[in-house]
């Protein structure tokens, strides 16, 4: 469960914006026939931002237990909560195999 005083202070320390909390987006995404993001994305109204009006905030649980905290804005191409998820899992993804070619 996402907590939105703390996604708002999230926002605040990464993208120095103020918010406003607009709704609650559910949001599954799959791959390959396999969900891989199962959850609640929140959605702020930024102010302060040049180009981004909102910003979609979670919080999810890793594999060992450490809880993480996501605040994307809604810069092009991303502009919807789903954008959000998929860009973040992407970015994960693509650490975990830069991590795997140092091996």
């Amino acid at each position: 469960m996402n907590d939105v005083q703390r996604l708002q202070q999230v926002i605040r320390n990464l993208h120095e914006l103020d918010s406003e909390h607009i709704e609650s987006v559910a949001v599954v995404e799959r791959f390959e026939g396999q969900t891989v993001w199962d959850g609640r994305v929140e959605v702020f109204s930024v102010r302060g931002h040049p180009h981004a009006a909102r910003a979609y905030a979670w919080t999810y649980t890793d594999d060992d237990g450490r809880e993480h905290d996501v605040a994307v804005l809604a810069v092009p191409p991303i502009d919807t909560a789903e954008k959000a998820v998929r860009a973040t899992l992407a970015a994960h993804a693509k650490a975990r195999l830069a991590d795997d070619d140092e091996i």
